[in-house]
C-alpha cells in the first residue's frame, strides 16, 4: 500500500466521529434536564480524539467508561476505544473494542466503519469489504464510511499514473543552422 503517513493520519483523524448527549437528572422532588455531556470524561475523550490526540483520548475515555451508564454511552465509548487505538497503531486492540460493541449491537455503523479501518491497516481486506457493506447498509451516506472505502480502494486497487514522459530531445528546426 502506497500512502504517506501524513495522509493516512489525516483519513485515520476524518474517520473518527464522537456523539454529544443530553442526559435527564432526576432528583427526589423534581426533573431537570441538563445540557451538556452527561459524561464529560467520555465528552473530553472524544473531543481529544478528533483533535488528533489519541493516547488522551483513550486515556479519558477510558476514564468514561468507568461511569457509564447509559447502554449508548458504552457503546459510543468502545466505538471511540477502537478509533482511538487505531490513532495509537494498537490494531488488534482497537479491533476487540469493536467486537465488543458489535456483539450488544449489530446496527452500530461506526464500530463496522472503525474496524474495517483497522483491517485496512492489518490489510485484512476481505474483513474490511465485508464489514464496510454492513456499515454502508446501515448509514449508506456517512463521510467517514466513504472515506474508509476510499483507503480500501488505494489499498487494493491503487490508481496507477498512464503518463508517459519522453524525455528523447529532437533537435528544433531553428537548432540546425
Amino acid at each position: 500500500m502506497v500512502m504517506n503517513r501524513l495522509s493516512s493520519r489525516r483519513l485515520t483523524l476524518l474517520a473518527i466521529a464522537s456523539v454529544c448527549c443530553t442526559l435527564s437528572i432526576a432528583t427526589a422532588q423534581e426533573s431537570k434536564t441538563v445540557i451538556g455531556p452527561g459524561n464529560a470524561e467520555l465528552a473530553d475523550g472524544a473531543k481529544a480524539l478528533l483533535a488528533g490526540d489519541g493516547k488522551e483520548g483513550v486515556r479519558l475515555t477510558l476514564l468514561g467508561l468507568r461511569y457509564a451508564v447509559s447502554r449508548r454511552d458504552r457503546l459510543t465509548g468502545m466505538s471511540n476505544l477502537c478509533a482511538g487505538y487505531i490513532m495509537l497503531e494498537q490494531l488488534e486492540t482497537a479491533i476487540s473494542y469493536c467486537d465488543q460493541v458489535l456483539e450488544e449491537s449489530d446496527q452500530h455503523w461506526r464500530a463496522y466503519s472503525n474496524r474495517a479501518l483497522a483491517y485496512v491497516k492489518l490489510e485484512r481486506f476481505d474483513e474490511a469489504e465485508q464489514d464496510l457493506q454492513k456499515a454502508e447498509a446501515l448509514a449508506e451516506n456517512a463521510r467517514t464510511v466513504k472515506i474508509v472505502r476510499s483507503m480500501l480502494l488505494d489499498a487494493t486497487n491503487p490508481v496507477a499514473p498512464h503518463i508517459v514522459i519522453d524525455e528523447r530531445r529532437q533537435p528544433a528546426d531553428d537548432d540546425e543552422n
